[in-house]
């Protein structure tokens, strides 16, 4: 049964665009299939026939993958070039003594090392070749292509039984790339036409998906198809999340953005907007347009057998009412035989700030509430559990600190009862909260040890001015607790830290 909304809130029409985004009507083709992508390879070693791995399973050994990136690492005396980490599961849990790190200067990736480049600012991961093991897609949506800046890109990965691997790694650009095209803005993976998992890839501009197989060289090949229509020109994307939100047996992708309206030329509020986009026999189509917004994560919150989707939208802006302009939101939107709104209409099932779910301290601009969201069971009951960040949220006097909670699952969907607090004020968490940490900024809830009860890996990338850190919480029957807690950087990796933003991004 899906809930009442969890508090009142002030009706947004559209103006004349209903369902956010145009649908096929207004469609366009976007990119030629094949004639727009650029394949870097090297042969990949053959691996043995296998069920399909879980999507953030590297190595096959059965537990779950944690991916920390720190797009802002100076690699090869490059600037913002950045990097990524990967710390391996165990029955022990997460360790950073079972870990690797990937950039562009790793030999065997394509491609040179860049300012600005942002090596995985986005990431995803999935068993995209069907060989058993997980892969890891890195994009870099600021990389230059020859004298275009922010053409954007992106890597992928192959995951093999010693984890994953720079050898065969594929490097995916626009043939004919475009200015701030910012290619790998998103990611995503599912099965989106009901068979084979694939890989979609947002960019400024379109969304298209891969689908990779085995070549008889040895080497990894795939297709690439576009889809064929375009969003409002006032819509920006940022973001995918992905999930069989109808339970038709093709996973759908739900894509993040905001959306602008304008008096005249002057833009006078701006709001989170998404768009659902059902899987099915022919890929990708378009379905309809949700009140959602720029971040979100997605989960069986209500235990009915169809995925839900969180969103955060932490910075609603609004010149025409000021009632809406506050420290930051929080959607649900409940999935169901017509997907995530396909009963209820474009407005979510629940919604929620910090002062509805009861948060300590001011619901005040800036604080973000919703910059980072994770979905996850944190207790073993079956119910998915949502962690929400609030970066900006001040403490004490202290500005943006930043602020984590974790709200619980039910049948009726997400509840503010038992809501739970972290930040470095946390008993038995490691250090002090300071001005400008923003932890929270990046969250992640996964079972690394599969004892059924997911641990929190929370970032603060503004940790010594930018350098950043993350902090894993451990799992117990009561969800994550500060006891026990560890936090680990760039340094405790043996990889770069000055400016490095480490752990920015927390995925898959």
């Amino acid at each position: 049964m899906r809930s009442t909304r969890s508090t009142t809130r002030t009706s947004r029409t559209l103006r004349g665009r209903p369902g956010l985004l145009s649908g096929p009507a207004a469609a366009a083709v976007l990119l030629t299939v094949g004639a727009t992508i650029t394949v870097t390879a090297a042969p990949a070693p053959a691996a043995p026939a296998a069920v399909e791995a879980a999507h953030d399973d590297f190595n096959g050994d059965g537990y779950p993958d944690a991916v920390i990136s720190a797009p802002g690492g100076t690699v090869s005396a490059r600037k913002g070039a950045g990097y990524v980490a990967v710390l391996y599961g165990s029955a022990s849990g997460l360790s950073t003594s079972r870990r690797a790190t990937f950039s562009l200067s790793t030999p065997g990736i394509p491609g040179l090392a860049q300012t600005g480049d942002g090596f995985g600012r986005t990431t995803t991961s999935g068993d995209l070749d069907g060989d058993g093991y997980a892969d890891l897609v890195v994009g870099m949506p600021g990389r230059d292509t020859g004298t275009t800046a922010d053409a954007g890109a992106a890597v992928v990965l192959w995951g093999s039984a010693n984890g994953l691997r720079a050898a065969g790694a594929l490097l995916l650009q626009d043939g004919a790339p475009t200015a701030r095209g910012h290619v790998g803005l998103g990611l995503a993976t599912g099965r989106f036409h009901g068979s084979r998992t694939e890989l979609a890839l947002l960019s400024g501009k379109s969304l298209r998906t891969y689908g990779f197989e085995a070549g008889a060289d040895g080497t990894r090949i795939f297709q690439a198809t576009p889809m064929d229509w375009k969003w409002a020109e006032d819509f920006t994307p940022t973001g995918l999340t992905s999930g069989d939100y109808d339970r038709s047996g093709s996973d759908d992708v739900v894509l993040l953005g905001t959306l602008t309206v304008y008096e005249t030329v002057n833009p006078v509020e701006t709001f989170g907007a998404a768009s659902y986009l059902p899987g099915g026999p022919d890929g990708l189509t378009y379905g309809h347009g949700l009140r959602g917004g720029p971040v979100g994560a997605s989960g069986d919150i209500d235990h009915d057998g169809y995925p839900d989707v969180v969103f955060g939208s932490p910075a609603d802006t609004d010149d025409l009412n000021e009632a809406l302009v506050d420290g930051g939101n929080l959607d649900v939107f409940l999935g169901g035989p017509g997907g995530p709104g396909g009963l209820g209409g474009p407005d979510a099932d629940q919604h929620f700030d910090q002062t509805t779910i009861g948060a300590s301290g001011d619901d005040r601009v800036g604080d973000r509430f919703g910059g980072a969201v994770t979905v996850a069971d944190v207790n073993g009951d079956g119910y998915a559990d949502a962690a929400i960040g609030a970066p900006g949220n001040d403490i004490n006097g202290l500005t943006d600190p930043g602020t984590a909670w974790v709200m619980r699952g039910t049948g009726n969907g997400l509840t503010p009862r038992g809501l739970v607090s972290y930040s470095r004020s946390t008993p038995s968490v490691p250090g002090d909260n300071e001005d400008g940490d923003r932890f929270g900024a990046a969250l992640r809830l996964i079972d690394a040890d599969k004892d059924g009860r997911a641990e929190l890996i929370a970032s603060a990338p503004g940790e010594d001015t930018d350098d950043g850190a993350a902090w894993v919480f451990p799992g117990t029957g009561n969800g994550p607790s500060g006891s026990g807690s560890w936090s680990f950087n760039g340094g405790s990796l043996s990889a770069p830290v000055p400016d490095a933003r480490f752990g920015e991004t927390l995925a898959p």
